[in-house]
């Protein structure tokens, strides 16, 4: 009887995950064939990274349809493949996919019901409340943090290279946007760029140290959810979280005991407790206030949202710039010069430099830090111009990755040419061939303060130093396949010489 039952059970999972595996064959969709257990996600977190696995389906896919169909693990999910398609789910039919559906457990992991994962009106309602925060005057005010930050990263780089070696670039840009962060988000002087083992620095790396079952652990929870959150999975470190938590709750506590204002982000987030307006005519009293814990998790947030991204997207500029010694004469150039216009790094100079802008851009094309845009059917959507309906749930993956390699957009697209970002090739484009922090209403909500930090940081950087690549650097780079972000594996060596020496 025993072996009869498990004859069965077996019998009924192998025509589950046939019928499962059907799916996009019987409703005609151009699709590649999954293999059980992990659909089209084989090797994904081990021997290649996540953003690789979907170029390599975007690749077999394009030209066949609007969209292909794929699978992770079991679960059908839409490849968009057509960029008029894509503007149609980001922002012409935002309101058919407005949710990221990402794993939230607000009641085991508080820090997870974050802006990045809230859905529906929930998520309209803290928009609301967290946009005035990152408005032009708002990014004037936390600039002078950020530049004493920066100056804080130009000393730390001389005191690294005093002995003429080799240093690890990459950890060194973490710190620094770790010290921007906390500085402008929590309050604190975080200390990273002095000590490398200082308490954010130390959690920070902790954020994103999935190794390669965590994973596939963060994969299962976010397409298994419900049985997730009937096993009360979290995936933040509990210490992580405990941690935070308790930074958020006793700044707030210092700053409304000691009447302390420092106009930066952790005021603003204060303001918003106690529900007041954050600017003249503003309506946030009418969305009600946010309690400590949607506080610390909306800073959260903007901490592991800006740190990490801002920092690889730094890394991969200064790997190309050191690899291409004229294009880093000529970025230099343009700094120092607007930086003499000026008088100083002020926030209208950083915003003029428009060559170090056009190496960002060109950074985030080939490098995107966020490399894959995930969005989910709120209700049964008839595809425009075919019979096909995208069911209600059903995830939507657009590869900014794959759209910003494909040759069709960008001609040679492993060749790194700022020039590409010339407004006559910018204006010739489909604007939805560049997508480094998504489109539509669920853009990147901190765009402009990611890249003022990254602005100040290799404007400083380029003034006071030039880089070469250190010898132990590939000329290709290798990503690491279990970070969650697109970053270079084992780190940025560089030498790093002081201009004037």
């Amino acid at each position: 009887m025993i072996v009869l039952l498990l004859i069965a059970v077996v019998t009924l999972v192998f025509l589950f995950v046939k019928q499962r595996f059907n799916y996009w064959k019987v409703r005609g969709v151009p699709y590649v064939n999954p293999t059980f257990p992990l659909g089209n996600l084989g090797g994904t977190g081990k021997t290649q990274h996540f953003s690789a696995a979907i170029e390599k389906l975007y690749c077999k896919l394009k030209g066949n349809a609007l969209f292909g169909g794929i699978y992770f693990f079991i679960n059908p999910v839409v490849l968009a493949l057509d960029l008029d398609f894509i503007k149609t789910i980001l922002v012409k039919d935002f309101n058919s996919f407005h949710d990221r559906s990402v794993y939230v457990n607000e009641k085991d992991d508080p820090l997870s019901a974050h802006l990045f994962s809230m859905e529906g009106i929930k998520w309209k309602n803290m928009r609301v409340k967290l946009t005035p925060t990152f408005t032009s005057g708002k990014m004037k005010m936390m600039l002078p943090i950020v530049r004493d930050c920066a100056d804080e990263l130009e000393r730390c780089i001389v005191k690294e290279t005093a002995g003429g070696g080799e240093i690890e670039l990459k950890d060194i840009l973490a710190r620094f946007t770790t010290d921007v962060i906390g500085n402008c988000a929590f309050g604190l002087e975080c200390n990273s760029l002095r000590d490398p083992n200082a308490e954010f620095r130390k959690y920070g790396r902790e954020i994103f140290n999935f190794g390669k079952i965590g994973f596939v652990k963060l994969l299962l929870t976010q397409q298994f959810k419900s049985l997730a959150l009937a096993l009360r999975t979290v995936t933040l470190n509990p210490k992580v979280s405990e941690f935070f938590l308790k930074v958020v709750s006793d700044n707030i506590e210092y700053r409304e005991k000691n009447k302390i204002e420092r106009n930066d982000f952790m005021d603003l987030m204060i303001k918003l407790k106690n529900g007041q307006a954050l600017e003249q005519g503003s309506t946030d009293q009418q969305l009600g206030t946010l309690s400590v814990k949607e506080v610390a998790a909306q800073a959260f947030v903007f901490f592991f949202a800006g740190f990490e991204t801002s920092s690889t997207l730094m890394s991969f500029c200064l790997y190309e710039l050191a690899l291409n010694q004229n294009l880093q004469d000529k970025a230099r150039k343009d700094v120092l010069d607007t930086i003499s216009k000026h008088g100083s790094l002020s926030y209208e100079a950083v915003h003029e430099m428009k060559y170090l802008e056009k190496c960002i851009n060109e950074s985030l094309r080939k490098y995107p830090p966020v490399p894959n845009i995930l969005r989910t059917a709120t209700q049964d959507y008839n595809v425009s111009g075919s019979s096909l309906t995208i069911g209600k749930g059903t995830s939507v993956m657009i590869s900014p990755f794959a759209i910003h390699h494909d040759p069709e957009f960008y001609p040679d697209p492993m060749k790194f040419d700022p020039d590409r970002f010339n407004p006559d090739q910018v204006a010739a484009r489909h604007p939805m061939a560049f997508l480094p922090f998504g489109e539509g209403p669920r853009v990147c909500i901190g765009m402009r303060f990611g890249l003022m930090q990254t602005r100040i940081g290799l404007a400083t950087l380029l003034k006071n130093f030039r880089f070469t690549l250190g010898a132990r650097m590939e000329t290709t780079p290798i990503f690491d396949p279990a970070s969650a972000v697109l970053t270079l594996q084992g780190g940025l060596w560089v030498k790093a010489k002081k201009m004037d020496a």
